[in-house]
C-alpha cells in the first residue's frame, strides 16, 4: 500500500476531527462569508508525483481556495433557488459518503439503501399529502427529474400509436404543450430527442405566467388524435405562478394526454395550510418533479421524481438494463437500475430521510412559511421604497423587482452583488430586465432582509 494512503488510514480519526473542526468553524460564521467574489484568480499547480496526504491537502486548500468559497448555503444568498443545509441533512450526507452505497435493489441481494429510499419516497408523499399511487426515486436535480418523468411520458405517448420508443427510436408524432416551461424542461426535451424548438407554447393568462386554459383546450382539440404531453408549472421560476392543475385534470378526463407537473420548489407549498391550495390537482399528474436541494434544504445534488404506479411497466421499458440478465425479470425483481437513468448512483435518499424524520411535517411547514414571510416582507420594503418597484406580485417565495429608473437596474445589481453581502440574479419578465430574489434557505430571517435593504440603500447612494 502507498505510504501516504497508509498514513491517512492510521490517522483516520484525527483527519475526521480536523474536518469536523474546520466545518464547524465555517458554519458558525456562514452569515459572515461573502456571497460573491470578484477575484477568482488562483494558481493551479500540476499533479505532484508524491501526494501531500489529507491533512496537508486541507491546509493547502485553506490557503489557496477557501477564501473564494461563497456562502451559497448562507442566509443572504438569494440567487437562483438555492437552499441551505440543515443539521440533519448534513448528518445524513456525511454518512452517505461514509457508507458509500450504490443504491439499486430491494430484493435482498445487497444493502438496505434501496429499501430506505423507497421509504423516503413514501415519507415525501406523506409530507405533501399525496395519495399512495406514486413510485419514485432520487436523481441529481430538477433536470434529471424532469428528464425521467418526460422519458416515461414519451414511452406512454409512443404506446398510443403502437410504438416502443425505447426500442424503436423517437418519432415526430408526439405533441408537447407548455406555457412557461423551466429551462431544465427544455433541456430534458432536447436530450430526449423531442427537439428544444418543437415545444408548442401555449399562451399565458394576461399579466401572468400561468397557462390560459381556453387556449390549452383549443390546442388539445387541434391536435386531437395525436399523443400529447402537457407540461404544467407548479411554481414558475420568475414569479412562482401556478397553472390551474385541477382544471387541467378536468381537461385530462376529456382529452387523453400525459400530465407532467414541474413542482421543483413550488410543490413545497403543500406544507403550508395557507398555500397548499396552489397545488390542488397535482395528485392527478402522471409524473411530478420535486427538488430537494431547494426548499428541503439538503445538500447538492438531490431531487425526486414521482410517477404513477400504473405506469411501472412503461417505466421499466424506458430504463431497463437489458444487458444484465443476472438481475432477473425487471418487472418482478425491483431495482432502481431499471427505474431511472443512472446505473451507478449514490445513496441520495439518506440526507432527505434524516431531514424528514428529524423535523417532521411541522419542521418543514415552519421552513416554508418562514421563507414566504421573508419574501413578503422584502416585497413590502421594496414597495414602500421610493427607488424600487415590484414587477410581479409576491405570490410565494420569490420577489421580482427593478429600479424605477429602469436603465440603472443592471448596474445596481452588479454593484450590489460585488459587496458580497447579498447575491441576487437578473432575469427577464414581460420582456424587461428585472432582479430576482428567491427565499428558500431555512436560516434567512427578517433581520437579513433589513440588512439587505440597508445595503441596497447604500448602493443607490453611489450610483
Amino acid at each position: 500500500m502507498n505510504n501516504v494512503i497508509k498514513k491517512d488510514l492510521e490517522n483516520y480519526s484525527q483527519i475526521l476531527d480536523e474536518i469536523k473542526k474546520y466545518s464547524t468553524e465555517y458554519l458558525a460564521r456562514i452569515d459572515k462569508v461573502k456571497t460573491s467574489h470578484t477575484d477568482q484568480d488562483v494558481d493551479l499547480e500540476p499533479l505532484g508525483k508524491a501526494g501531500l496526504g489529507t491533512s496537508r491537502t486541507l491546509e493547502y486548500f485553506n490557503e489557496k481556495f477557501r477564501k473564494l468559497i461563497v456562502s451559497s448555503a448562507g442566509p443572504r444568498y438569494w440567487g437562483y433557488v438555492v437552499g441551505g443545509v440543515t443539521p440533519a441533512a448534513l448528518a445524513g450526507d456525511w454518512l452517505t459518503s461514509v457508507f458509500d452505497q450504490n443504491t439499486q435493489t430491494t430484493q435482498g441481494h445487497g444493502d438496505i439503501s434501496a429499501i430506505l429510499e423507497k421509504q423516503t419516497i413514501r415519507l415525501i408523499t406523506e409530507l405533501f399529502e399525496l395519495p399512495d399511487i406514486f413510485n419514485g426515486g432520487f436523481v441529481s436535480g430538477a433536470t434529471m427529474s424532469n428528464f425521467t418523468g418526460l422519458a416515461v411520458g414519451r414511452q406512454w405517448a409512443g404506446a398510443q400509436i403502437g410504438k416502443d420508443i425505447a426500442r424503436e427510436g423517437m418519432t415526430n408524432e408526439i405533441i408537447v404543450l407548455a406555457a412557461t416551461p423551466h429551462s431544465s424542461v427544455i433541456k430534458s426535451l432536447s436530450m430526449l430527442g423531442f427537439g428544444s424548438n418543437n415545444v408548442i407554447k401555449v399562451d399565458t393568462l394576461p399579466g401572468r405566467e400561468a397557462i390560459d386554459l381556453y387556449i390549452l383546450e383549443q390546442k388539445l382539440i387541434e391536435y386531437s388524435g395525436k399523443p400529447i404531453i402537457v407540461i404544467c408549472s407548479a411554481g414558475t421560476v420568475n414569479t412562482v405562478d401556478f397553472d390551474n392543475l385541477s382544471a387541467i385534470e378536468n381537461l385530462k378526463e376529456k382529452y387523453n394526454f400525459w400530465m407532467h407537473v414541474d413542482a421543483a420548489f413550488g410543490g413545497f407549498a403543500a406544507c403550508s395550510a395557507d398555500y397548499k391550495h396552489l397545488i390542488k390537482g397535482w395528485e392527478h399528474a402522471d409524473s411530478i418533479t420535486i427538488d430537494c436541494h431547494k426548499w428541503m434544504n439538503v445538500p447538492y445534488d438531490s431531487a425526486v421524481f414521482l410517477t404513477r404506479k400504473e405506469h411501472s411497466k412503461l417505466q421499466v421499458q424506458t430504463f431497463q438494463n437489458s444487458n444484465a440478465p443476472y438481475l432477473g425479470d425487471p418487472l418482478e425483481n425491483f431495482s432502481y437500475l431499471n427505474f431511472l437513468p443512472e446505473n451507478s448512483r449514490r445513496f441520495r435518499a439518506l440526507p432527505a430521510w434524516f431531514s424528514l424524520v428529524a423535523y417532521g411535517k411541522e419542521g418543514f411547514c415552519s421552513i416554508v412559511e418562514n421563507s414566504i414571510d421573508c419574501a413578503k416582507f422584502f416585497g413590502a420594503c421594496l414597495d414602500a421604497h421610493e427607488s424600487f418597484e415590484l414587477t410581479a406580485p409576491v405570490r410565494l417565495n420569490v420577489v421580482c423587482f427593478r429600479l424605477k429608473e429602469k436603465e440603472k437596474t443592471s448596474l445596481f445589481l452588479d454593484v450590489l452583488n460585488k459587496t458580497g453581502e447579498v447575491f441576487m440574479t437578473p432575469t427577464v419578465l414581460h420582456n424587461e430586465l428585472c432582479i430576482r430574489a428567491a427565499f428558500v434557505n431555512y436560516l434567512t430571517t427578517r433581520e437579513d432582509v433589513s440588512t439587505v435593504i440597508e445595503e441596497m440603500t447604500k448602493v443607490l447612494e453611489v450610483l
